[in-house]
């Protein structure tokens, strides 16, 4: 298990683990039609752009030098909390859930991102992956009432905000 900092020779291995992990952890939650359509090369063009241009983070997870996780964060994309940091995704082959590479990945963003001098970051979880918001509750992040309301081939989905802060002041 090693990580390393994603550059654009991994974009096709980034997409791929982002539409697997989509195919299984959205099972039941995402319409199935759209699960079973998502190419592997869905996010390609966007990894590209946020890599090249240094918009967002990414970091590789490997299991004997293959890829089979990534984590990608950076500045809040939210213009009402422009000092937060943001967990865009966090995504696992399947194979690999549940195995403490999700911690490893979510560790190293961290400490990236209090390097990078936040204070305060967030992320977005469905409302309906309990698996997902175990795995953050664990790891320290509170629910904070805030919600994104969504479609997906006309079924309504809800993203739910999840917060974590450095500080030991307890505030957000």
């Amino acid at each position: 298990m090693e990580i390393r900092k994603g550059t654009l020779d991994d974009v096709k291995d980034i997409s791929r683990i982002h539409a697997l992990s989509w195919k299984s952890a959205y099972g039941g939650i995402v319409p199935q039609a759209y699960l079973d359509e998502l190419k592997e090369d869905f996010w390609v063009s966007a990894f590209s752009v946020w890599i090249k241009d240094n918009v967002l983070a990414v970091q590789i997870i490997t299991d004997h030098g293959s890829p089979v996780g990534c984590v990608a964060y950076g500045r809040s994309r939210d213009k009402s909390l422009p000092s937060w940091g943001e967990i865009v995704s966090l995504y696992l082959l399947p194979a690999y859930f549940g195995k403490g590479y999700g911690n490893r990945l979510l560790k190293s963003a961290l400490s990236d991102l209090k390097k990078s001098g936040y204070q305060s970051l967030y992320l977005w979880v469905l409302q309906d992956n309990q698996r997902a918001r175990r795995f953050y509750e664990k790891s320290g992040w509170q629910y904070n009432q805030d919600e994104y309301v969504f479609e997906i081939m006309g079924k309504k989905l809800t993203d739910i905000r999840y917060v974590y802060s450095f500080c030991t002041c307890g505030k957000f």
